[in-house]
């Protein structure tokens, strides 16, 4: 019976793709997917063992970095273009990481959303 089961089909994980880096205030979020958009591994600052307040610092960061890219590695990926999201401390770290650990950093984009307006101010206080 067990052998009449068929294996899941393994896709083919280009050597390029694209290196998310989400940089909050509390945690860093690094996310590895194909050129298409399809997650290959992810990982964060708490997965990297970090709890609490030293989840936002950049050696954490760089720490989450290192593992999420050596699972990279493993895969079959060689060169990310990295795209940097959000205002936390671990931004520069988690790019210098990856490019520690052996993959290739074709470029570094900032992709951090900026209102243009923003949001209707609260009415004047009346004293």
């Amino acid at each position: 019976m067990a052998q009449a089961r068929e294996q899941k089909n393994k896709r083919e994980i280009p050597s390029k793709a694209k290196a998310y880096v989400s940089a909050g205030f509390n945690n860093t979020l690094i996310t590895i997917t194909d050129l298409e958009g399809k997650t290959v591994c992810c990982g964060s600052a708490g997965t990297a063992g970090f709890k609490g307040t030293k989840k936002s610092t950049p050696f954490a960061a760089s720490k989450a970095a290192a593992q999420v890219a050596e699972k990279a590695l493993k895969l079959g990926v060689k060169e990310v273009v990295v795209l940097v999201k959000g205002p936390g401390s671990g931004r520069d770290a988690a790019i210098k990481s990856l490019k520690n650990t052996g993959l290739g950093v074709r470029s570094i984009t900032d992709i951090t959303p900026i209102p243009h307006n923003g949001c209707r101010p609260r009415k004047r206080r009346r004293v």
